[in-house]
């Protein structure tokens, strides 16, 4: 009896890995007939006999219905704090609500209202069947941080991609696009569009603002501009492009352009008060003409009368003053040229003046004066005119000499001011034109003008005109340019409809070709009138040519349509709905094939074409409604299906096994249901497929717990053995040895399943025990020893410090065979060193038990 010490610490050696309870499986049972309070106790853990048990819990939280505890166990409710659960089981109830969810028995709307744990809401969303619950879920954070974790950090591709999609924030972007380079493509590409469409909104807003601001810039000039025939036509331009622009323009560019056009409007009405006044003035003139001209021929009429009764009555001494009338007339009528001519000198020598021209006005009258030295008699009147002109001569001269100076210095001085000056150059320049205009004016009667005065004069208005020369030599050079910018627009439209001349053009480029060109050609304004003409006038014809084919392709369009319109509405009657429906299906297609037509016309003939398409489809309602009570029908077995395995999954042993067997029937059961409702489809498959992958991973792990526990039986076995074989080399009393035998025979007795080799392992291990006095102690302890190294080496555990130099000796000898090559432990090879454990004979109990010690600890790493 003095052997028996060795059997206690042995078994608690192996007390961590017993044999499974049968608990597990019957309370697996159980729950199928248990009641609500026990599978809530099992489902909490709250028995201890089976709050270990990972699986039993897990086959009860599939069975719970809505609640809080199964919502505490899936991490919904924080009020009070969960039960222990793994991250299996959390995960277990949050597939057990998205199942409710998808039988409709929680309604997804409360669950949200009542949940403030959105961390929990995403993977029970991302469970759930219905893929409208995962972006509920994430409209409910509002914190853009935790939303810009998730894309980076989210559990899954599809929770990424909608958070992705919910970024709205350009720096957040731009960083996030940053920390996705290299990693989830998808995610990335969602980024990097919502970056490029960003980008591409910032450079159309900046090309609109540029577009408004160039056109409140030409408004501007095209208010300074005097009126001519091209200046409405070229502010209804202004207005067409405002029109596209305007919603989208910054208020004080609105402002701007707003000016602009009032501004320009203007010049138009005053134009137009202008011409109304000329004709109100052509018109009085023309009236006045009329009357004067209908007195004119009365009066003519009444002195042909009266000529004509005196001339009777005068023709007898006509013929006596005949003569002396003759000469009298001839005097009177030279005396009265030169009055004429003395009084028409008068007055252009008053209009002289009234102009400022004293220089003619003096030569006017040195004129009047030789007239009045051939006159016998100057009548009164003439003389005061003559007097008075003399008076006028006289004071216009005093007062232009004294007045002429200080405006020539005023004007010097302006003009002198306009030199640099910020003024716009039309404006600039009508300003010089102007005072030099003021400068002749005063200058006009003036014989002692300065000429140093005049060079300053001149030489400031040239330099004041430099920047009106450059502007106007820039128009030039711009009219030019845009010439020549229009020619080459016109050359690519003649090399586009040379291209399109075949018998297969790109119709749709060529619409945008008409239409882009024209935008293309207006940009090139203004050229010079007389030199753009013939470009002109090519490109007109050239637009009219691809218009006219453009138009003779919407007018085939629109036949074909029509045809296909009269074919969908004779479907109508056909009896056989299914052979109708793809009857219309086949002209759809056709419909798609057939080009546009004009926009008019284009939605009046689909709207048309639809109707009596969506008459064909209605016959097919009732064939629908059949089809539907199918797909749903196939549902409610798929449904069965998976909770006939869920069920499976959570049972143990023998009830497991035979549920694994049967995945084949299932999977060919569930493969030959055939369409399920779309929505539904997907989330159901992947429940099926989840409850067989479970129902397999849980039988690869009892099989892993079976065989580590045949491997412990193995060695309790062999500790055995080896205590009856050192018994038996120590002499011991027969009494002790043959208990220690009948020990070992009877636990190997009970055991019904070895590891493959351990029987005959144990054979070898029962011989070496009989012939104990044989054998070399020394050298089995070194055997066991060196085992354990070998142990050690594979779960990469430490060695005591007393084995040390043998496992440095045994690495030299595994480097050399090996060539240094080295890997993880393998439970195979650990296994196989198990064997040979077995193998080995007895050793001392001492030191059996320690060495036993470092190998079960490196089986327990691996």
């Amino acid at each position: 009896m003095r052997f028996m010490h060795l059997v206690a610490p042995l078994s608690r050696l192996f007390r961590s890995a017993p044999p499974l309870p049968s608990t597990a499986e019957n309370g697996a049972a159980a729950l199928d007939s248990g009641s609500p309070e026990l599978i809530n106790a099992t489902a909490l853990g709250q028995d201890k006999g089976t709050a270990d048990d990972e699986a039993l819990r897990a086959a009860a939280i599939r069975k719970l219905q809505d609640g809080e505890i199964l919502r505490k166990l899936a991490g919904l409710e924080g009020t009070s704090p969960p039960p222990p659960a793994s991250a299996s089981l959390e995960l277990t109830a949050q597939e057990r609500i998205a199942q409710l969810l998808d039988a409709g028995a929680i309604d997804f709307g409360s669950l949200c209202a009542t949940t403030e744990n959105t961390s929990a809401l995403l993977p029970i969303a991302g469970l759930s069947g219905d893929p409208a619950h995962l972006p509920r879920v994430l409209a409910l954070i509002h914190d853009p941080r935790k939303v810009a974790a998730l894309v980076i950090e989210g559990s899954s591709s599809r929770i990424r991609q909608l958070a992705a999609q919910t970024i709205e924030d350009p720096t957040e972007l731009k960083q996030l696009l940053k920390q996705l380079r290299g990693k989830d493509k998808s995610v990335y590409k969602i980024i990097k569009q919502k970056c490029d469409a960003l980008r591409a909104e910032e450079q159309r807003i900046t090309q609109i603002e540029s577009d408004v601001d160039a056109l409140g810039a030409a408004l501007e000039r095209h208010s300074h501009r005097m009126y001519d025939a091209l200046y409405a036509p070229s502010l209804r331009q202004f207005e067409a492009q405002w029109k596209t622009l305007e919603s989208q323009a910054k208020p004080a560019a609105r402002e701007r352009v707003h000016r602009g056009m009032e501004a320009c409007r203007e010049v138009i009405g005053a134009h137009e008060r202008q011409l109304a006044e000329q004709a109100a003035a052509a018109a009085h003139q023309a009236a006045l003409r009329a009357a004067q001209a209908e007195a004119a021929a009365h009066a003519t009429e009444e002195d042909l009368l009266r000529s004509e009764a005196a001339a009777q009555a005068a023709a007898e001494a006509a013929t006596v003053r005949e003569a002396e009338q003759k000469a009298r007339s001839e005097k009177l009528a030279t005396e009265a040229l030169v009055l004429r001519q003395i009084g028409a000198l008068i007055g252009k020598a008053n209009g002289a003046l009234r102009d400022g021209n004293t220089g003619q006005a003096s030569g006017l009258r040195r004129a009047i004066e030789e007239k009045l030295q051939a006159m016998p008699a100057v009548p009164a009147h003439l003389t005061s005119q003559v007097q008075q002109l003399d008076a006028k001569l006289n004071e216009f001269k005093e007062w232009k000499e004294h007045a002429v100076a200080p405006k020539r210095a005023e004007l010097i001085q302006e003009m002198e001011a306009l030199i640099g000056s910020s003024e716009e150059p039309k404006a600039l320049a009508d300003r010089i034109k102007q005072l030099q205009e003021e400068w002749k004016t005063i200058s006009k009667g003036v014989i002692s003008d300065s000429e140093a005065d005049w060079q300053r004069f001149h030489q400031a208005s040239v330099s004041a005109y430099q920047p009106c020369r450059e502007y106007f030599e820039a128009q030039a050079k711009l009219r030019l340019e845009n010439l020549e910018k229009r020619s080459v627009v016109l050359e690519r439209l003649r090399a586009f409809e040379m291209a399109q001349s075949g018998e297969h053009p790109d119709w749709r480029a060529v619409a945008a070709v008409l239409r882009e060109a024209r935008q293309e050609w207006r940009q090139h304004f203004p050229v010079d009138r007389a030199a753009g003409l013939a470009v002109q006038e090519e490109f007109d014809a050239a637009l009219g040519r691809l218009q006219a084919r453009l138009d003779a392709w919407y007018a085939e369009n629109v036949a074909q349509k029509k045809t296909l319109i009269q074919r969908a509405q004779a479907l109508l009657a056909k009896e056989d709905s299914r052979e109708a429906v793809d009857a219309v299906k086949r002209l759809q297609l056709q419909w798609k094939d057939v080009g546009t037509a004009p926009r008019d016309q284009e939605q009046r003939l689909w709207n048309e074409f639809r109707e009596h398409c969506d008459a064909v489809y209605q016959k097919r309602q009732q064939a629908h409604a059949e089809y539907a009570a199918a797909l749903e029908a196939n549902k409610v077995q798929a449904v069965a299906l998976c909770d006939e395995a869920e069920m499976a999954a959570g049972r143990s042993g023998p009830a497991l096994l035979e549920g694994v067997g049967k995945i084949p029937q299932w999977r060919a059961a569930f493969e030959a249901l055939g369409e399920m409702p779309r929505a539904e489809q997907r989330a159901l498959h992947d429940r099926f497929e989840r409850a067989l992958k479970l129902c397999q991973s849980n039988l690869l792990r009892q099989r892993a717990r079976d065989k580590e526990q045949s491997f412990a039986n193995l060695l309790e076995a062999a500790r055995r053995i080896q205590a009856y074989g050192w018994a038996a080399a120590q002499d011991a009393a027969s009494a002790d040895s043959a208990s220690l035998k009948q020990a070992a025979e009877e636990f190997i007795a009970g055991v019904q399943h070895w590891p493959k080799g351990g029987a005959q392992a144990l054979d070898e291990a029962w011989a070496k025990a009989r012939a104990a006095n044989g054998h070399d102690a020394a050298a089995h302890e070194t055997a066991l020893r060196m085992l354990c190294i070998r142990s050690e080496i594979l779960a990469d555990l430490p060695t005591p410090p007393e084995d040390q130099a043998l496992r440095r000796n045994h690495q030299v000898q595994r480097l050399v065979r090996h060539m240094g090559q080295h890997g993880e432990a393998s439970v195979d090879e650990l296994d196989a060193l198990a064997l040979e454990w077995v193998r080995v004979g007895p050793v001392s109990g001492e030191a059996h038990e320690s060495l036993l010690a470092r190998f079960l600890r490196c089986r327990g790493g691996s």
